[in-house]
């Protein structure tokens, strides 16, 4: 009997695990990365604090370049279960 508890309260554990993961996830922030603005090559994240480059939202970066995201933080979709939101570009 005490296995039956042991099981049931791990689903039950389990089950708020996932709960959890999808109302964080919905309002989570996008994917940032410091970048120049001018070439799209991947900065150190210090460089946008000292005003030399800028955050890129989203996207995805190839051979130290990014691309398919936004300068625009308002214009990344963000990800999540249920989530709506805006394609970015």
């Amino acid at each position: 009997m005490a296995t039956r508890r042991l099981r049931s309260s791990t689903v039950v554990l389990g089950g708020m695990g996932v709960l959890a993961a999808m109302i964080t996830s919905c309002g989570s922030e996008p994917d940032k990365r410091c970048v120049d603005p001018l070439t799209r090559d991947k900065l150190p994240s210090y460089e946008c604090k000292n005003g030399k480059g800028s955050y890129y939202y989203g996207g995805s970066s190839k051979n130290g370049k990014v691309e398919g995201g936004s300068f625009d933080k308002s214009a990344v979709e963000r990800g999540g279960f249920g989530c709506s939101g805006t394609g970015g570009g």
